[in-house]
């Protein structure tokens, strides 16, 4: 096993907070993914996934359809995706990803709350060296599925790691679940073999993995780290904040 499947077991599969914010937050990327490669998901591998995972979570069809229409309509305005760079207290990097349209906005929302913490707002280029962005795609589990041979077959199309794990949703239910990483740029041939060999979409995006040593800090430290990563995550136009913090252990 790898960095990124440390990497994702330590965030264990942290979704983004109640609903409401899921369905915000996939509403933009559904808006940014028409803007960009068009409404129709035949040629918009991006939107592909996004409906999937738009569907994996529940989300209300009239929710998909305004986001769509919102990328279509010439009088509203675009949302971008920005990536913001900062250390927060004890020295720890944060990468701050998030899809506004209003960019003086979410900086100056997204300076106070570092400087609330003790922390700053860097420059570019001052984090994200910290980090490599790669794709990940989650789909169910085929039953009889030898998960070494599939590795074998996927690294000729850009799958770096693949993992295996459990899911459980929130009605209980236990789904198995393979989870696969790739280079930023295999995003397309990725999904496309998961496409035309009948695996079942659940999720398909990019995680910015850390190459670092992730950094240790007292119980104390990670409770104002917490703090802060607590209120980047609650504002609206943020998207996933990713830090060089180790994880507690259990």
């Amino acid at each position: 096993m790898g960095r990124a499947f440390e990497f994702r077991k330590e965030r264990k599969l942290k979704r983004w907070g109640h609903m409401a914010r899921t369905f915000t937050k996939l509403g933009k990327e559904i808006t940014i993914a028409v803007k960009q490669g068009g409404p129709d998901v035949t040629g918009n591998p991006r939107l592909r996934a996004l409906m999937a995972e738009a569907r994996a979570e529940q989300m209300p069809k009239e929710n998909i359809e305004r986001a769509i229409k919102k990328a279509t309509e010439s009088k509203q305005g675009d949302f971008k995706e920005i990536i913001y760079e900062g250390f927060g207290p004890h020295g720890i990097a944060y990468l701050v990803e998030a899809a506004t349209d209003n960019n003086t906005r979410t900086v100056a929302n997204v300076r106070s709350y570092f400087n609330k913490c003790g922390g700053s707002l860097g420059t570019t280029g001052s984090v994200s060296f910290m980090f490599d962005r790669k794709c990940t795609f989650r789909v169910k589990e085929k039953e009889g599925i030898d998960l070494e041979e599939l590795e074998l077959e996927l690294i000729d199309y850009g799958v770096e790691e693949l993992f295996r794990q459990e899911e459980e949703d929130k009605d209980g239910n236990v789904t198995p679940v393979i989870v696969m990483y790739g280079d930023y740029s295999a995003y397309g041939q990725i999904q496309k073999y998961i496409e035309e060999n009948g695996y079942e979409l659940i999720s398909g995006g990019f995680e910015q993995i850390p190459n670092v040593d992730l950094k240790d800090v007292t119980d104390e430290q990670r409770a104002t780290l917490d703090k802060l990563t607590g209120m980047l995550e609650d504002d609206e136009d943020v998207t996933n904040v990713y830090t060089t913090m180790k994880p507690a252990e259990e």
